[in-house]
């Protein structure tokens, strides 16, 4: 499984950021640009996924890590962000409401 830190997130220009968060978690503070696309949904929303590369996070990436397994085994080419929103924060990186 392909994996960043959330320090090599911040440098990653023109990659899309799946956040699979529930609702509300997301809507409580994210990284900038992520888009919401919860795990207990993404299986019936696979056509929302963007094609080529994108990365996927949570709030501290096992969620995130389970997702990745799963798309990578159906022929995506995702990487999961270790640490997740959760370390985002911590880093003092910005969150978006």
């Amino acid at each position: 499984m392909q994996s960043i830190t959330v320090h090599e997130l911040r440098g990653r220009s023109g990659v899309p950021l799946i956040d699979v968060r529930e609702v509300d978690e997301f809507a409580a503070g994210h990284v900038p640009g992520a888009v919401n696309l919860p795990m207990s949904t993404i299986g019936d929303r696979l056509e929302e996924l963007p094609e080529g590369a994108f990365d996927v996070i949570c709030q501290v990436g096992g969620r995130s890590a389970r997702v990745v397994q799963a798309l990578e085994s159906r022929g995506y080419d995702a990487t999961n962000v270790d640490g997740g929103t959760g370390e985002w924060a911590a880093a003092g990186y910005p969150i978006e409401r």
